[in-house]
């Protein structure tokens, strides 16, 4: 199994260590509409290398793929230049076929039109589409997951598999079988379960527990889609279902 020191030797040289999390709910919100999306940056040199090591991998020894270690993707290792940048979030719903890019922060504000989009897009599909405020830092996470991992040519549109939860429709999944807590963050939009097409679901949840900026479940499933990764704004805390 290749080193976190092979993974990130290349990359991390630029990366000044400054956490930054945790600015997006000190912003005014800016009543403005959509203005466009921010161009993408320039894939770092080891993209190709990093994009194909991060695909979701066969077992050990089938089909010659490398599994990574879980930390090579680190949201410590980024600069300030980053969290300044302004954030376009591409998502899809699979539930309702769904998908948006939108430009939702830039100048240190958050926009409240695209804001309101994304708060419906994270609606309980499943609840008679009630939808919540969601809280900001979620949407932070969320969006520097896919801005960290597009870095490496991993360019994806981030799935939405879960966002707010009615109370009744959590004790729906419940009552399912479905892994849901009874006291779930999911209830007060402070919740997501998600996806990324191709990346390795250990890779992405150890890439959301980097931010710090709550909880980590890590949910896997067989098959090609291999399971997915719960991330919200409580407590630092992970756990495996």
């Amino acid at each position: 199994m290749a080193s976190r020191r092979e993974f990130l030797g290349m990359a991390a040289a630029s990366f000044l260590s400054v956490p930054l999390i945790g600015c997006a709910s000190s912003v005014p919100v800016r009543h403005s509409s959509i203005a466009g999306a921010s161009s993408k940056p320039a894939p770092a040199p080891a993209a190709a290398s990093m994009a194909r090591a991060s695909e979701q991998s066969a077992p050990s020894g089938i089909g010659g793929l490398m599994e990574p270690p879980p930390d090579i993707f680190d949201a410590q290792a980024l600069d300030l230049e980053f969290w300044l940048r302004p954030r376009t979030i591409e998502v899809v719903r699979p539930a309702s076929k769904e998908r948006a890019k939108l430009l939702y922060w830039k100048d240190g504000e958050i926009i409240e039109s695209a804001y309101q989009d994304l708060c419906h897009l994270m609606r309980d599909v499943n609840g008679g589409n009630e939808t919540r405020n969601i809280d900001p830092k979620l949407f932070e996470t969320l969006w520097g997951t896919q801005a960290f991992v597009q870095r490496y040519g991993i360019d994806a549109p981030l799935e939405i598999l879960s966002g707010y939860r009615t109370p009744a429709s959590n004790q729906k999944l419940r009552e399912a079988g479905v892994p849901a807590a009874r006291q779930s963050l999911h209830m007060v939009g402070r919740a997501a379960d998600i996806r990324i097409a191709n990346l390795n679901a250990e890779v992405l949840g150890g890439l959301v527990k980097s931010f710090r900026q709550g909880g980590v479940g890590f949910y896997y499933r067989a098959g090609p889609k291999g399971g997915w990764i719960h991330a919200d704004t409580g407590l630092q805390r992970t756990w495996k279902g």
